[in-house]
């Protein structure tokens, strides 16, 4: 729900490979606010991409994975089972 709903569309918004805190929580709040629910039962899929790699962060910034780079630029819909696949496979 947090990659799909908000995270993604987030980067495709900024229309680069990392967001600021402030950028992420202004679109998380308009998601809560729109479907009703508390930004506190979003957290936990945020830390979640970051547990898994699909995120990084440094200091307030936080970045894709580099192989979600290319889904970017191209504007493309890219689901969570895609992101995970991407950032966790090795070549």
């Amino acid at each position: 729900m947090v990659w799909e709903n908000i995270i993604w569309p987030l980067v495709l918004d900024v229309n680069r490979s990392y967001f600021t805190l402030k950028e992420y929580h202004f679109k998380r709040d308009k998601f809560c606010d729109n479907r009703k629910i508390q930004s506190s039962k979003v957290a936990g899929g945020f830390v979640s991409l970051l547990v898994k790699g699909i995120l990084t962060r440094e200091k307030s910034i936080y970045s894709i994975h580099y192989r979600l780079i290319p889904y970017m630029r191209k504007k493309a819909y890219l689901e969570y089972g895609q992101a995970i696949r991407e950032a966790s496979t090795k070549r």
